[in-house]
């Protein structure tokens, strides 16, 4: 076990590394990683920054795509990145919706930032959540995580300087 505290940068997917289209993204050929996002998740991960995805996917519960469909798509998304020599450390996402499943895992609960925290050693007060909506920000303060609020699509390499 690992007895130095990890840094991470905790990414929201829909919106920030991949389009948001205003409709669920679960097949490939709607998949468009975001400009900027390589270069940027580059930078980060040579600064020692562990990159995790954290994503409410409610298309499961409402049963538009199922879990296996999702993880067809970080599947590939995470091969985009290694072809950049980036690693994505862990996906973490809620299959739930509340007007369908209740949970703890949705953000802006912090139950999926709880986990990788503690599955990677993370030190919160070192770690950075960015998203694109306010419950993105609610969890990160939560577990003690700075929040950065993004636009929607917009590239994110001012961040990461």
């Amino acid at each position: 076990m690992r007895s130095e505290k990890q840094k991470a940068i905790f990414l929201d997917r829909d919106g920030v590394l991949i389009r948001e289209r205003g409709d669920y993204t679960w097949l490939l050929e709607d998949m468009i990683v975001n400009e900027g996002v390589v270069a940027s998740l580059k930078k980060l991960q040579s600064l020692g920054f562990l990159l995790i995805v954290i994503s409410n996917q409610a298309g499961v519960a409402k049963g538009v795509y199922s879990k296996k469909e999702v993880d067809y798509l970080h599947l590939h998304l995470s091969r985009h990145f290694a072809l950049n020599g980036i690693v994505i450390s862990e996906y973490y996402y809620c299959p739930h919706f509340p007007a369908v499943s209740k949970c703890l895992c949705r953000k802006p609960d912090s139950l999926l930032l709880e986990k990788a925290i503690a599955r990677f050693n993370i030190d919160p007060a070192l770690s950075y959540f960015v998203g694109d909506a306010v419950r993105d920000m609610e969890a990160a303060q939560k577990v003690g995580v700075k929040g950065i609020k993004i636009e929607a699509n917009s590239q994110i390499p001012e961040f990461a300087d």
